[in-house]
């Protein structure tokens, strides 16, 4: 009967262990995550200091009239991209290319209104315009970076 015991034991061990550890890797990842959003949002407000200094923003710009504005616009689609790529670890069989062409693809179309509706925007110089492309690339090039390199795929 003590053999039923430990057999009972260790079985119930071993099938706890891969959920502890789903659980850690969920934990990771949850931290990745934070940390990909609050660096994006930091390394825009850092391009955005530096940008005003440089340039001297227009009060009728209003899309640079402040900093929130640049936060907010890299909050959002931060969050989105954690979440998706979240999913693609779990669901794709290459993760990180494909997370990497979706991020592109999403670059490339988020420039569409800099070149297009900004430049008829009140207010609106070439250079506060080359600090919104900025904006868009250092954006982009955090996210990517720090979720494809500090997460791994799950086993499938």
């Amino acid at each position: 009967m003590s053999s039923i015991v430990i057999s009972s034991s260790s079985v119930a061990r071993s099938s706890s262990l891969p959920a502890r550890s789903r659980d850690m890797r969920r934990g990771r990842y949850a931290r990745v995550g934070l940390a990909t959003v609050a660096a994006s949002v930091l390394a825009n407000a850092v391009v955005y200091v530096i940008g005003d200094a440089l340039v001297g923003y227009d009060p009728a710009f209003l899309p640079l009239t402040n900093v929130s504005g640049a936060i907010l616009f890299t909050v959002a689609p931060a969050i989105v991209a954690v979440l998706l790529y979240a999913v693609l670890l779990r669901r794709a069989a290459n993760p990180k290319r494909l997370f990497t062409i979706i991020a592109a693809v999403t670059f490339v179309i988020t420039l569409i209104p800099d070149f297009t509706y900004i430049p008829t925007v009140a207010g609106v110089t070439i250079a506060q315009t080359a600090i919104l492309v900025l904006m868009h690339v250092v954006a982009a090039v955090v996210i990517v970076a720090m979720l494809t390199t500090l997460t791994r795929p799950q086993p499938r």
